[in-house]
């Protein structure tokens, strides 16, 4: 016999992607690039802030996940 489902699962949560990534707490490579993003950003130079941003997230995908 199959086990049907009878509550409904949590909803997904997705991060906002207008808004900048945060950077990881101790995560001096994180911390130089919000750095660099917000100097960018203060500058108006919007494409090198957008790039920025798109490194750090990167940069989150590629850092190994603790365990567990």
């Amino acid at each position: 016999m199959t086990s049907r489902q009878t509550a409904p699962e949590p909803p997904v949560t997705l991060p906002d992607p207008t808004r900048p990534p945060r950077p990881a707490p101790g995560c001096d490579v994180c911390e130089a690039l919000d750095q660099q993003r917000a100097e960018a950003e203060e500058a108006g130079d919007v494409r090198r802030a957008t790039t920025l941003e798109m490194e750090m997230r990167q940069h989150h995908a590629t850092r190994p996940r603790k365990r567990r």
